[in-house]
């Protein structure tokens, strides 16, 4: 693991997109697993600005609220489609988020486990840290080794 301590918040979103936009020209067939929040607005206008193409990608969005449906505003999947999937022309057929609406959200969490181990795994994942220390909704104290699971209702 490499660890880059850079100066500024432009710094940080400059090197995400730089990463992000070399994997996508050197493997345009990506499984990406991808994060939201007011860091990755940036990055991702950057990648657009790059007018890179993301027809190929299979994307993971890291998570979704329970309670919200694909449509909501406030929806991480709304996020996506906004800030990501249609600058990048992302085929929908590949873009996954999980179900907020899911009758059985464990269920969900196991089932979209199951999905980016039958994309092969992620090639690349994206991740925020917020004010509390919080990297991608593991909050402070969470385990290192926990993997898909319900955390937050809407």
């Amino acid at each position: 693991m490499e660890v880059i301590l850079l100066s500024d918040p432009a710094a940080v979103t400059a090197l995400g997109a730089r990463i992000l936009a070399q994997q996508i020209g050197t493997r345009p067939n990506s499984v990406l697993g991808l994060a939201t929040g007011q860091t990755m607005i940036g990055v991702y206008a950057q990648l657009a600005a790059r007018k890179l193409d993301g027809s190929q990608l299979t994307c993971f969005n890291l998570d979704e609220y329970v309670g919200l449906g694909p449509s909501h505003p406030a929806s991480y999947r709304a996020y996506m489609e906004q800030h990501f999937y249609e600058p990048l022309g992302v085929n929908r057929q590949r873009a996954f988020v999980p179900d907020g609406l899911a009758d059985d959200i464990e269920a969900e969490c196991a089932l979209y486990e199951q999905r980016i181990e039958a994309a092969g795994g992620l090639d690349l994942q994206l991740l925020g840290l917020g004010e509390d220390g919080h990297i991608g909704f593991n909050e402070p104290g969470s385990s290192l080794a926990s993997r898909t699971r319900s955390m937050y209702r809407w």
